[in-house]
């Protein structure tokens, strides 16, 4: 669960008053990237390099990522009909952003609408997985904030759901689909600039801003656990860049060390992982210090038979300013990428994917899989030796 101060990003655009409401999202990244809430308006319209148009609808506003999903979507050629949500304060921040959605009455009136061709949701995590299985039998395409699914029983639903609809059930990986410095090593590791990937190694502390979240932030049985929330981004990494088909978890943990009076929350997580292209270890907490000019020092490194990458997603401590720092290692030497312009493909692939049932976005199975793979490290996750 990506997580942000939005105090500051939303005050720019008036929306102070709900800033404390949710201090986690993976705007942090936009923001790293100029296209945070507040510090730019909403796309008005789709990317030049979009093919293709359809029309989609949100259902669920409980988790913020929900607005950078929209943006992609409109990004990608999307045109945004209509919107679901009860809470008050939530309904009066989306239409603000987006005054052209129409609030649906109900979750039906969407679902039933056959000229919506696809539907982005972030309710609740644990409510992601049913509401994404109504929406394939309804013979729609559908978009899920992570962690799309809590379970291996609602797993094993969506699995089932898709092959018999033929839908898509896409999860929005952030950290990876809505990074420019993410999206450039993914470039430059299919461009084979650091050999053969060998191992990725993932960093992922959050800062837990504790008076913000609500209350289902801190219940297990509802967010899934750490493994499953955080770490769903940093599975999808892990596969993408070593290119793994098939996975398995070696060992994890998971613990509560600085939360006693809070016995359902999970503060620290860490797993290891092999595939048939490499070797992962990945480590979330919810560390970060107060003291820290952002909500976290996500770190990827990419170890290659030719070389390595890093990335300072966002924040370079006490070095360059931003966030979308890449730094490559190779045979030649050393060199930094400021990736803070490079475009982010996902909103225009994904909708192509939608029209022309390709998969250029998003393999499902490698999407599914890597939520298999962060439940079997949260089922199997041993306690820490201080928990």
């Amino acid at each position: 669960m990506t997580e942000i101060d939005r105090r500051t990003i939303l005050a720019g655009a008036g929306l102070a008053g709900l800033a404390a409401s949710f201090a986690h999202d993976t705007l942090a990244q936009s923001a790293s990237q100029g296209n945070a809430v507040g510090a730019q308006a909403a796309p008005t319209g789709p990317a030049p390099e979009a093919r293709h148009r359809i029309r989609f609808a949100v259902i669920g506003l409980d988790h913020a990522h929900i607005y950078s999903m929209t943006d992609a979507m409109i990004r990608g050629g999307g045109t945004l009909v209509s919107f679901h949500a009860t809470d008050p304060g939530q309904i009066e921040t989306f239409r603000r952003r987006y005054p052209q959605a129409a609030l649906a009455r109900s979750e039906a009136e969407i679902v039933e609408d056959r000229s919506i061709q696809m539907v982005a949701a972030a309710p609740i995590p644990d409510l992601r997985a049913p509401l994404g299985i109504r929406v394939m039998r309804a013979g729609k395409d559908y978009l899920s904030d992570k962690p799309a699914i809590t379970t291996l029983k609602q797993l094993a639903d969506v699995r089932r759901a898709v092959k018999e609809t033929g839908r898509k059930f896409a999860i929005m990986y952030s950290e990876r689909l809505e990074v420019r410095s993410a999206v450039m090593a993914g470039q430059l590791v299919q461009q084979g600039a650091i050999g053969k990937v060998v191992q990725t190694v993932n960093l992922a502390p959050h800062r837990v801003s504790a008076p913000s979240r609500p209350d289902w932030f801190w219940d297990k049985a509802r967010y899934g656990g750490i493994l499953t929330d955080i770490g769903s981004h940093q599975a999808d990494q892990f596969l993408f860049y070593t290119g793994s088909r098939r996975a398995k978890v070696i060992a994890s943990q998971t613990g509560n060390l600085a939360w006693p009076d809070r016995p359902k929350f999970e503060d620290f997580g860490d797993m290891t992982i092999t595939g048939d292209g490499g070797t992962g270890y990945v480590r979330v907490d919810w560390y970060t210090p107060d003291g820290l000019a952002t909500w976290g020092d996500g770190r990827l490194f990419i170890l290659g038979t030719e070389g390595f990458i890093e990335l300072r997603k966002y924040i370079d401590v006490a070095g360059r300013s931003g966030g979308n720092h890449l730094f490559i290692t190779d045979r030649k030497g050393s060199r930094y990428m400021d990736c803070s312009q490079v475009p982010l493909p996902f909103g225009p692939q994904f909708v192509t994917d939608i029209v022309e049932r390709s998969s250029i976005a998003q393999d499902q199975d490698q999407a599914l899989l890597a939520a298999e793979l962060v439940l079997i490290a949260q089922k199997n996750a041993t306690r820490p030796i201080l928990a």
